[in-house]
């Protein structure tokens, strides 16, 4: 490999370990990040070393010398290695190693930019830490795609579960509805490509294309053998809010995600045309809500819950700490509220869930939420590609943890394959029995 390669490459990988301070933040992303300003790529630092004259000694003299001799001086401290200097030092084995690769492997090597994005995938993947990661420039665009509601796709939410991609919502009207798949399927291949142990936008880029292109899948299903399925993808059009006053008196609003089109601004006209008709209760339903914005998620909060009130505390780890707060007077301040929420509901939907949940203001009915409670910083880098890093955790107005365990509904109803095929929904029948009998 030459020189040039390996010098882009260190600093690269210095950038990722020690280059991420100062960065600006602000509020955005998809399941709850911040995104900080492009990062300069480092100059490589070049030691040059010039070589002194050594000067002439003078011809040997019988006559002592007539000025005395001056006291040898100490020799200069040796300069404290710096943490980049370290670094460089120990990756002089990474380079060894794929000097061996580059002279003695068969098969064809691949490209330097695979090598630099597997080389940040790798040390990224030794922090343990499955929201800290690498997103090349082709799954960047995809997270950049989803802020339009618009995609060519399948149209099934999906997260990683054990290093494994699983469905955990289908968006009504889409390929994936037609071709069956379900919540709780796994997706282990596409057009052959095994998807165990991608990152979650890497596996998308796998799944998404063109509408009306040919994607094969391989399905795993509870209970059941793999089996594989053809699906034409379609332009999936993702609508962020659904809304109605029910025959029953009970008003109902579903919001899908915190990412597109201002979801608290629509939100707040859907409870003004809705409370004009004098419902008897309201259930906001946030199930298979993957997150989004952050502000977004307190402005929502903040429809229902008083000026001021505090709606979620970042905590970073050297325990300095936000407080975010409802900055509006409430829309909705006194009208019975259900939010419903399942296993697919995450980050953003889980700060308004669970602060509604903690001041009392609304009753939680359904299943444990996904359980994201840490906030991701993205930073874009001059490529195309991002690096998202956690950042801090975030904790509920009494101070609760869900980061890996999740929301516990006030009342857990199961939602099962059962139910679906039936077209029944308990969750919700559940909701507006609630609101109707108070209990």
């Amino acid at each position: 490999m030459s020189n040039s390669i390996k010098i882009v490459l260190t600093a690269l990988i210095v950038a990722v370990v020690v280059g991420s301070l100062g960065f600006a933040a602000g509020y955005v992303g998809r399941g709850l990040v911040t995104r900080a300003a492009p990062a300069e790529v480092p100059t490589p630092i070049v030691e040059v070393v010039v070589a002194t004259p050594t000067p002439s000694l003078p011809a040997a003299s019988a006559e002592p010398p007539t000025e005395p001799e001056a006291a040898p001086s100490e020799a200069p401290a040796a300069a404290e290695p710096t943490p980049e200097g370290e670094l460089r030092q120990a990756f002089s084995l990474f380079w060894e190693a794929w000097d061996r690769v580059e002279e003695q492997y068969y098969g064809e090597v691949p490209s330097n930019e695979e090598i630099v994005n597997g080389a940040i995938q790798g040390a990224l993947g030794t922090l343990g830490d499955p929201y800290t990661g690498f997103v090349d420039a082709t799954a960047a665009a995809i997270e950049a795609q989803d802020q339009t509601g618009s995609y060519g796709g399948i149209g099934a939410y999906v997260s990683l579960e054990g290093g494994y991609v699983q469905i955990v919502g289908i968006i009504k009207g889409t390929p994936a509805e037609s071709a069956e798949l379900r919540k709780g399927d796994y997706i282990l291949e596409a057009d052959g490509t095994v998807l165990e142990g991608m990152s979650i936008y890497q596996a998308i880029t796998y799944i998404r294309g063109p509408a009306g292109s040919n994607v094969h899948l391989k399905i795993l299903r509870e209970g059941g053998e793999a089996f594989e399925i053809d699906i034409v993808r379609a332009q999936v059009e993702i609508v962020p809010i659904t809304y109605e006053m029910r025959s029953d008196g009970i008003a109902y609003i579903q919001l899908s995600d915190f990412s597109t089109s201002s979801p608290s601004a629509l939100v707040a006209a859907a409870i003004e045309e809705l409370v004009a008709e004098q419902p008897t209760g309201l259930i906001l339903d946030l199930r298979a809500n993957p997150g989004g914005y952050l502000n977004e998620a307190i402005l929502t909060a903040g429809l229902f819950l008083p000026v001021d009130s505090l709606v979620v505390t970042e905590r970073w780890r050297d325990g300095s700490e936000e407080r975010l707060t409802t900055p509006y007077e409430p829309v909705a301040p006194d009208i019975p509220m259900v939010v419903l929420v399942d296993a697919g509901s995450a980050s953003a939907s889980e700060i308004v869930a669970g602060a509604l949940q903690d001041y009392r203001r609304a009753t939680l009915i359904g299943e444990t939420t996904f359980g994201k409670g840490s906030v991701s910083l993205v930073n874009d880098l001059s490529d195309g590609s991002q690096i998202w890093v956690t950042t801090a955790r975030w904790f509920t107005p009494k101070e609760r943890a869900i980061h890996g365990t999740g929301l516990e509904p006030d009342i857990e109803v199961v939602f099962t394959q059962e139910d679906l095929d039936a077209g029944v929904d308990p969750q919700l029948a559940r909701a507006v029995d609630y609101l109707l009998t108070g209990k």
